[in-house]
């Protein structure tokens, strides 16, 4: 059985349920309510959350009235560390939202810390934003639900962009180069009903750990 590691918000849940369902076979290890033990993990899921803390930010915090005040320092903690174990192991990780930013700057990318126009309920629940794609990318979503008020500013070494809005050029989704699969996007798949297809290709890697070797 193939082990997930993950931090989950109670509010997350419902979300991501209907997926996990359809993998019976894969258990989810959330690190919110008890420790995980990497070293036994087969794949790494980032989820959205609160913003970074600054502490773990990578650049200048000019303004720090944009950072929410509730962030959650020991679950940062937690994902930064986390992310560079299943890098050297090279565990297949999924980013979301705040996962995207994290692995962005775990491997020293930088924020926008408040970008305008992101963060109505409509852009949250409908797959209303347009995006342009890469021509090499394999998941493409013609419009997706993507609702935030910080975005990927320097890309972090290593990574390239995949998709990106058609509307302001932010950010949507990237993967790692010469990484067997890292893919993070900006957007909510598991709010939509149309990204059946990212979820798969991500719990199709989920194998036994002998199947990995590090970068």
């Amino acid at each position: 059985m193939p082990n997930l590691a993950t931090w989950m918000r109670k509010k997350d849940k419902k979300w991501f349920q209907p997926f996990f369902a359809k993998h019976p076979n894969i258990h989810v290890w959330d690190a919110s309510k008890s420790p995980v033990a990497m070293k036994e993990a087969d794949g790494l899921l980032l989820i959205g959350g609160s913003d970074i803390a600054p502490e773990f930010l990578r650049q200048e915090i000019v303004d720090p009235s944009v950072i929410d005040k509730h962030v959650d320092v020991a679950r940062d903690r937690w994902e930064f560390a986390v992310v560079q174990d299943a890098l050297s192991r090279g565990l297949p990780i999924l980013a979301i939202c705040k996962g995207l930013q994290v692995v962005n700057v775990a491997l020293g990318g930088t924020l926008k810390l408040d970008i305008p126009g992101h963060t109505s309920a409509e852009m949250k629940n409908q797959d209303v934003q347009p995006l342009r794609h890469d021509r090499r990318t394999n998941h493409r979503f013609e419009k997706v639900n993507s609702s935030h008020h910080q975005a990927v500013d320097r890309l972090a070494d290593g990574f390239e962009v995949e998709a990106w809005c058609a509307t302001d050029d932010i950010i949507e989704q990237m993967r790692l180069r010469n990484y067997p699969f890292a893919l993070a996007v900006q957007y909510h798949p598991e709010r939509g009903t149309i990204y059946d297809a990212l979820f798969e290709d991500f719990f199709a890697r989920l194998k036994d750990e002998s199947d990995y070797s590090p970068r």
